[in-house]
């Protein structure tokens, strides 16, 4: 009964301005995030200069994402992380929404190649931009000095007969074809014409037969270089191996093939169901920072768009990961070029 009474004689005004700040309180942003990109000393230096809450959701996957996105037509988040190439079939759905880059102060601190939308495959659609780079890893290679007298300059490293049964390679279909494209000189990695499948096989084949074994995860594939004496691996996450392997004392080195680095770009996009676009906006731009930047690199391996790698020049030439012309094609034929086939037979019908 007191406190009933008491609350009767609140001023109205009073009552008025407590309710407003639990309405601000409740102001969340729903983030969907590959790990490393919000972590919580990041997340928490967002919610101290917006007042809003960040609710971050984890995947590991890109068919994950893809389901989360969907499940809801894009209504459950805000704003979340995804390469380019896996952008357009977001973009192709409506489930993802054009960006007014004049809302992104940060925007003007990025490295020259980051700034230009028409140089990076898969950010705009019909003149609008839909994706803010944010993350990048180019698959270099990564070699054990002990075993190299020179780093390997070439893409061909992988295919040299005195590495048989040393090398390291990332277990997908789509990017050792692209590899095998590259072996062939095709000016886009990503589209083989029908009379390119039959030497592309070949060549995967012949890699094969250098494979001491394939990885999935960055993490795996540092303990397989090192417990089973690796020569070469091809790094499908690029510089966050280099980090975990010298972490553990590994004498290695990093290479970029002269034919260009095969590289993945994640941007961060708003989804149609945002329900504060400002807000989203407001998380993509902090994330252009210099803090949340300096976590990406030295905390994740993971080079930012903001800071020159130091392994890599400006005018490196990296070849952004896009859309291939037939996935579920290349994966198939690797399936069944790492179960033994000869080339013919993996051709077959």
């Amino acid at each position: 009964m007191l406190r009933r009474l008491c609350l009767r004689r609140l001023p109205s005004l009073v009552l008025a301005l407590a309710l407003s700040g639990t309405a601000c309180a409740a102001e969340v942003l729903r983030v969907l995030s590959w790990p490393g990109y919000a972590d919580a000393d990041v997340v928490q230096a967002f919610e101290a200069r917006t007042g809003a809450r960040v609710e971050v959701t984890l995947v590991d996957s890109d068919e994950t994402l893809w389901q989360k996105v969907t499940a809801h037509d894009a209504a459950d988040y805000d704003v979340f992380a995804v390469n380019t190439a896996e952008l357009q079939r977001y973009i192709d759905r409506g489930l993802v929404v054009p960006i007014d880059p004049a809302a992104l102060p940060n925007l003007a601190a990025q490295l020259p190649r980051f700034r230009d939308p028409t140089t990076l495959p898969g950010t705009t659609r019909d003149d609008r931009l839909f994706a803010i780079p944010y993350a990048y890893a180019e698959m270099g290679l990564i070699y054990d000095r002990r075993q190299f007298e020179a780093p390997p300059q070439s893409i061909a490293a992988l295919w040299d007969a005195r590495l048989r049964g040393k090398v390291l390679i990332y277990n997908s279909g789509s990017h050792n074809f692209s590899l095998a494209a590259q072996m062939l000189g095709k000016g886009s990695p990503f589209h083989l014409d029908a009379a390119d499948w039959a030497p592309a096989v070949e060549h995967l084949v012949e890699l094969r037969r250098n494979l001491l074994t394939f990885y999935v995860q960055p993490e795996e594939s540092a303990r397989l270089f090192l417990s089973r004496g690796a020569a070469l691996m091809f790094a499908n996450y690029g510089t966050q191996q280099l980090q975990l392997l010298r972490a553990a004392g590994a004498d290695v080195g990093y290479a970029i093939p002269r034919e260009g680095a095969l590289a993945w770009l994640d941007c961060w996009v708003v989804t149609r169901g945002a329900r504060n676009r400002a807000l989203a906006l407001a998380w993509i731009d902090h994330l252009l920072g210099t803090g949340p930047a300096h976590v990406l690199d030295a905390r994740h391996g993971l080079n930012n768009t903001r800071d020159p790698a130091p392994h890599q020049a400006e005018t490196d030439r990296l070849v952004w990961l896009e859309p291939v012309e037939d996935v579920e094609r290349r994966n198939l034929l690797w399936e069944r070029i790492l179960s033994g086939d000869r080339a013919t037979r993996v051709l077959a019908p």
